[in-house]
């Protein structure tokens, strides 16, 4: 099984757009579940505790390296992640075994 972790960073400074992409972000990466077969578990969510925390983050668990990559490739991954990128300015990952 793969775990895989991303956290982003929001561009805006603005609370209200951050707080508006945020949710964004986490509904779409969300409405994946049973349209991306390869998704086994998947949360995300914007930060709740503010500071110096990153904005957003997902974890989501596959089978193994192929399902990942099939999830990454997924043609409905790629519009959420079209939208995700407009609207970030940096981004962390890290996948591992579990």
């Amino acid at each position: 099984m793969i775990r895989h972790i991303v956290a982003w960073r929001l561009a805006t400074e603005d609370p209200a757009e951050k707080a508006a992409q945020g949710r964004k972000i986490a509904e779409d990466l969300l409405a994946l579940r049973g349209v991306v077969p390869s998704i086994e578990a998947i949360s995300v969510g914007p930060d709740v505790v503010g500071g110096t925390n990153w904005d957003v983050a997902l974890v989501a668990d596959f089978a193994d390296q192929a399902a990942l990559e099939a999830y990454q490739t997924h043609p409905d991954h790629q519009v959420v992640v079209a939208y995700v990128r407009s609207v970030v300015a940096d981004r962390v990952a890290v996948d591992f075994e579990i």
